[in-house]
């Protein structure tokens, strides 16, 4: 019986000891929670698109001009053989473009739906992250046209992200309707 004890006694003795001398575990800190999504610039204003909203983000591709159209809808390009439509933001709501060139534009893909389309921007900024206590619910400086797709905003670095609704944009009969007559 002690051979059997004297194993457990020791394994006990060097618990008891490494909890003696073990230092604790660091102070959890509050967690930050954040909300996400695709910035990008337009008209030299900073705006957010949700994260869920934006497929994917492409230089500008090759399109094709499309007739009949109004001077908003570039035209539409293939993309791994899908067609889609391209549509200049920027021109959309009659805003001035900012001072990027050609290159530096950039195509955010948004898919709601059976909707498929490409928004030209003057650039993309990638992931960003918000603190959610810094929601602003009624951002300044928003241009009268692009104000009904505004959904607050988030402050960071003293400039305020508006939050910009693709699917609203999608959803608005100026937007589905490119004909020109």
């Amino acid at each position: 019986m002690s051979a059997q004890t004297a194993p457990y006694a020791v394994l006990t003795d060097i618990a008891r000891r490494s909890r003696a001398l073990a230092s604790g575990l660091p102070e959890q800190q509050e967690a930050i929670e954040l909300w996400n999504g695709i910035g990008f610039i337009l008209a030299g204003q900073r705006y957010v698109a949700p994260m869920g909203e934006v497929v994917e983000i492409l230089h500008v591709p090759r399109y094709t001009h499309v007739p009949g159209v109004r001077s908003f809808m570039l035209g539409a390009a293939n993309v791994r053989g899908r067609l889609l439509p391209l549509i200049d933001l920027a021109h959309f709501f009659d805003l001035p473009r900012s001072s990027r060139s050609q290159r530096e534009r950039r195509v955010m893909v948004i898919e709601h739906g059976d909707l498929f389309s490409g928004l030209v921007v003057d650039s993309v900024s990638g992931m960003q992250y918000f603190a959610v206590d810094k929601f602003v619910a009624q951002p300044e400086g928003s241009p009268a046209d692009v104000l009904p797709f505004i959904h607050g905003g988030y402050e960071r670095d003293e400039e305020t992200w508006k939050v910009f609704s693709t699917f609203e944009l999608m959803e608005d009969e100026r937007f589905l309707d490119v004909a020109q007559w």
